[in-house]
């Protein structure tokens, strides 16, 4: 009945953040509007997927995680792919900053963070 229609990110450079989400995330831009005469927004989809992705121009970073307890938080959300390690490669070859990939039983991730600090969680479930 309900499935997820969209993703959207608080970016401070939309110029400088839509190159860099194509060239991380692969994904493929279908619109672009403005705001009182300003770039505002850039609308995504992720290939073979119906999902969009849309990155909102703000003033200042906002936080795209919450807190669980103390120190530790978490995203919002993750993206799941097939590779964990192909993921990796892509970003850490691409100079993105991202943690180490973890091993959490029958599913492995790791966390990336893009040009506005944003954190994103990648998840492969193990056969």
């Amino acid at each position: 009945m309900f499935k997820i229609g969209g993703i959207f990110i608080p970016v401070t450079d939309l110029e400088k953040s839509q190159k860099w989400y194509e060239q991380n995330l692969g994904v493929k831009k279908f619109d672009e509007w403005q705001e009182d005469g300003e770039d505002h927004g850039v609308d995504y989809l992720f290939q073979n997927d119906t999902t969009g992705l849309t990155l909102i121009k703000v003033d200042k970073p906002q936080a795209t995680e919450f807190t669980i307890k103390g120190n530790r938080k978490n995203a919002y959300y993750n993206f799941e792919v097939d590779d964990i390690y192909d993921a990796f490669n892509h970003l850490k070859n691409n100079g993105v900053e991202l943690t180490d990939i973890h091993d959490y039983g029958p599913m492995k991730g790791f966390d990336f963070f893009d040009l506005d600090g944003n954190p994103f969680s990648v998840i492969s479930e193990e056969e």
